[in-house]
């Protein structure tokens, strides 16, 4: 091996040993990550119920509007076909009338 590629080698070796030694001082350094407390996932399901039933209330609320314009124009077109059957049943009585006459 040429001398230049044992120093590259050796400086290579050196420097990888040096990326992962970590001393008690520097580990002292460094706090751990804080653990996310119990708390949090009853936040979490807190929160995904409370939208939940957000949700849910929306849509019966949309649900029953719609219900309820349906249910108006079904009325309506009773009150309609009622009225003319009391039209058409006039007619025809009138008509038996002038035809007894």
């Amino acid at each position: 091996m040429a001398p230049t590629a044992r120093v590259f080698a050796a400086g290579a070796r050196a420097m990888s040993a040096r990326n992962f030694h970590a001393s008690a001082r520097r580990l002292a350094d460094s706090p751990l990550p804080a653990r996310r407390p119990v708390g949090a996932f009853r936040s979490g399901l807190f929160g995904f119920l409370l939208g939940c039933t957000l949700a849910g209330g929306s849509v019966y609320s949309y649900l029953l509007k719609e219900y309820k314009t349906s249910n108006d124009l079904l009325t309506e077109d009773i009150y309609a076909l009622q009225a003319s059957v009391t039209r058409l049943s006039n007619y025809v009585q009138s008509l038996e009338q002038k035809a007894k006459k």
